[in-house]
C-alpha cells in the first residue's frame, strides 16, 4: 500500500483537530487548523452526522495517521494485540506508542513523527550502542535511544532539541540534552498517551 505524500495539514483539516503531523508548525498561528478549522475539499464545510460505522472509520483513519502508519500495518497490530491478555485498545495504542519513530519524535529529536522516521531510516540514531534503521522496531524499559555519534552535529537534530526543551518530557520517558540520549523508563500507561484516540471505536471496527 502506498503512502501518503500530499499536505500533511489536509489530513488534520480532515479530522477536525490538530495531529501535529508538521513538527513546529502546528504550535504557532500559521497551523492551518486554527485559520480554518473546517474539512478540506469543496464540500468541506457541509456537516454530515457520522453513522457508527463512519465514526469507527474516522477514529481508525485518524490513528494510522498520527502514527504515520497504514493499513496493513495497523491490522497487524491490532491482529497481535487482541492475541495478548488485557485490553485490546490500550495494548494497541502501547504498541504503537513504543516504536522508535514514536520515541525519536517524543525525546525531541524529531520535530514530528515523519521526520523521527527520516531520521531513523537514514542512520543517525542508535538503540543500546547499535544502529538501527527500522521505525518500527519496538522499544522496551531499560533501552537508551541515542544520536548517533557522526550525527550529533546536525543543526536539524541541535534546533529540534532546543525547540522541544519547553515542551513537557512523557513520565515514562528520560532525556539528556546534552549526550542527546533517552532512556525508556516504563511501557506507556494508557493515561500517559496523549494524543486524541477514542481506541475503542478502533476495536469496534476491526472486530466486525
Amino acid at each position: 500500500m502506498s503512502r501518503y505524500t500530499g499536505p500533511v495539514c489536509r489530513q488534520c483539516r480532515r479530522e477536525g483537530e490538530k495531529l501535529y503531523l508538521k513538527g513546529d508548525k502546528c504550535y504557532t498561528d500559521k497551523c492551518p487548523v486554527q485559520r480554518r478549522s473546517y474539512a478540506p475539499g469543496q464540500h468541506g464545510q457541509s456537516r454530515k452526522k457520522l453513522s457508527e460505522y463512519g465514526l469507527q472509520l474516522r477514529m481508525k483513519q485518524r490513528l494510522r495517521r498520527i502514527y504515520n502508519i497504514n493499513e496493513r500495518q495497523l491490522k497487524n497490530y491490532y491482529t497481535k494485540a487482541a492475541r495478548k491478555r488485557g485490553i485490546t485498545g490500550e495494548i494497541l495504542m502501547q504498541t504503537l506508542e513504543c516504536r522508535l519513530d514514536n520515541v525519536v519524535y517524543r525525546l525531541g529529536i524529531g520535530s514530528s513523527r515523519a521526520q523521527a522516521r527520516q531520521l531513523v531510516m537514514h542512520g543517525h540514531i542508535t538503540l543500546n550502542g547499535h544502529k538501527v534503521d527500522i521505525p518500527s522496531c519496538q522499544v522496551k524499559p531499560g533501552d537508551i535511544i541515542a544520536v548517533r555519534e557522526s550525527s550529533r552535529n546536525l543543526d536539524l537534530i541541535k534546533l529540534n532539541v532546543q525547540e522541544a526543551a519547553g515542551r513537557t518530557l512523557p513520565e515514562w520517558l528520560g532525556f539528556d540534552a546534552e549526550k542527546l540520549e533517552g532512556t525508556v523508563k516504563a511501557i506507556p500507561a494508557r493515561e500517559e498517551i496523549d494524543i486524541p484516540i477514542e481506541e475503542h471505536l478502533i476495536v469496534e471496527f476491526y472486530s466486525r
